[in-house]
């Protein structure tokens, strides 16, 4: 592991309090990624005072982790930053000591759905989570390796100035750091949770091809993340609104807004979560599915807990793997699972929804027995709604015809195995949920240690 030293931590006076964590996780070249969140590390010490642990979770081949490592060490050395760029062998070994360590039932299955062998944009966040912890971070920061700052005035456009300014501090005191409160009052005492923003570019989601070949397939299809009950006018807002961003338009300058965040308006390409919610309900851990890390932002806001939307936001761009016929059919396929993941998870929203406070203990603290309860119900209802799903994709793919039908052959050829992935991946989440908990206090007690090294 390359290793960029922070000044003698010792000698600064600082606490644990001012430790925070920037994470990129990646499975991906992306040496340019790195060396500019190596910058907006430097920034966020530089400007507030705090030790940065910049952390790099690489599940890249060995080539590219070799230039992920070099990369590292061209690093600029910076005062109170910390370099972490952990391959999955070193994050194997730190999971598998605080799982052994907390004593959970089954530590094979705990590891599994930390580490999995496929492909999880939840599991790699709760690995972040879970590191941090172990570091005493107070907050996590999460980029990603397809997206690249916005320049303005000549300087990087940093989200962490945002995230930094406000997460964490009591919302009454936060309104002096935004443009504008759009919250209400008896959630002031309350301290800020999340603080993100979205993205400009290129659609979050790769179907824009299907959008410019079909504009009545691009709406059919991408309707299906909706609930199925839904009238005509949710679902042409739904289609509207999804995977867009902020649309193309530059930053010019900063807005701010303190409130409780829709979930619509941020990416997890752009957002900073304050300790107090991720070290309590962590991601949904299902493999190959878009969307499993976005399940916070719906809890977040359902317990009305204090946000930052802001404009600064990330540039997102497709990496040239999604244009293979490969890149195509396992892109497709995790749209697919995400569409049959949102029978369980609308049911899931609609529930904390109208659950309101009571997400929250008696300390104000998101409760994830509740959560977990939500999801084990969901998982009692019918597959009749993701039958109808797989039966509209397979209809809509094959009516654009080339690789989309080719694509809706090989779904087709899979769906027992689809409809039972999306039922126990819901069932994953709610034991992850239950062992959260005690997989974080196991993680704070051990340490990152030899993990890191």
């Amino acid at each position: 592991m390359n290793r960029q030293t922070s000044s003698d931590r010792t000698s600064t006076g600082r606490t644990s309090t001012d430790r925070i964590c920037l994470t990129l996780p990646t499975n991906r070249a992306c040496s340019a990624a790195i060396a500019e969140i190596g910058e907006e590390a430097a920034y966020a010490a530089r400007t507030f005072q705090v030790e940065v642990d910049l952390l790099i979770l690489d599940s890249s081949e060995e080539a590219t982790r070799a230039e992920h490592a070099r990369a590292v060490a061209e690093l600029p050395a910076a005062a109170h930053v910390t370099v972490h760029h952990l391959d999955e062998q070193q994050q194997r070994v730190f999971l598998d000591r605080a799982i052994r360590h907390s004593g959970l039932p089954a530590p094979e299955r705990m590891l599994d759905l930390m580490l999995p062998d496929a492909l999880s944009y939840g599991a790699c966040t709760n690995r972040a989570f879970l590191i941090a912890a172990a570091l005493g971070c107070r907050s996590v920061h999460r980029r990603d390796s397809d997206c690249t700052y916005q320049v303005f005035d000549g300087e990087k456009v940093f989200p962490i100035h945002h995230e930094l300014a406000s997460l964490g501090r009591p919302a009454s005191e936060a309104s002096a750091a935004v443009s504008e409160t759009l919250l209400a009052p008896a959630h002031a005492h309350r301290p800020v949770s999340m603080v993100g923003s979205s993205f400009i570019g290129e659609p979050s989601v790769d179907i824009a091809e299907i959008e410019r070949l079909d504009a009545g397939v691009y709406h059919d299809v991408v309707s299906l993340w909706g609930p199925v009950d839904w009238s005509e006018e949710q679902k042409r807002q739904l289609v509207e609104e999804s995977f867009k961003g902020a649309g193309t338009e530059p930053f010019t300058g900063d807005r701010s807004t303190l409130t409780v965040v829709d979930p619509m308006r941020v990416d997890m390409s752009n957002i900073g979560f304050h300790h107090e919610v991720y070290e309590r309900v962590p991601l949904p851990p299902g493999t190959d599915t878009i969307g499993t890390d976005y399940f916070l932002f719906h809890l977040v806001h359902d317990a009305a807990l204090p946000g930052v939307l802001h404009n600064r936001n990330i540039e997102n761009y497709y990496t040239p793997y999604r244009r293979t016929d490969a890149g195509f059919r396992a892109y497709q396929m995790r749209f697919v699972k995400f569409l049959l993941s949102m029978l369980y998870l609308n049911y899931v929203y609609d529930r904390m929804g109208s659950a309101g406070a009571a997400l929250l203990d008696e300390h104000e603290q998101l409760r994830g027995d509740t959560v977990s309860g939500f999801l084990r119900e969901s998982t009692g209802l019918d597959r009749a709604d993701n039958v109808w799903r797989l039966d509209r994709v397979s209809t809509s793919y094959r009516k654009l015809g080339g690789r989309y039908a080719e694509f809706a052959e090989l779904m087709d050829a899979r769906r027992e195995q689809l409809l039972d992935e999306a039922e126990s991946d819901t069932e994953d989440f709610a034991v992850l949920i239950d062992a959260w908990p005690t997989l974080v206090r196991a993680a704070r007690e051990t340490g990152l240690g030899s993990a890191d090294a």
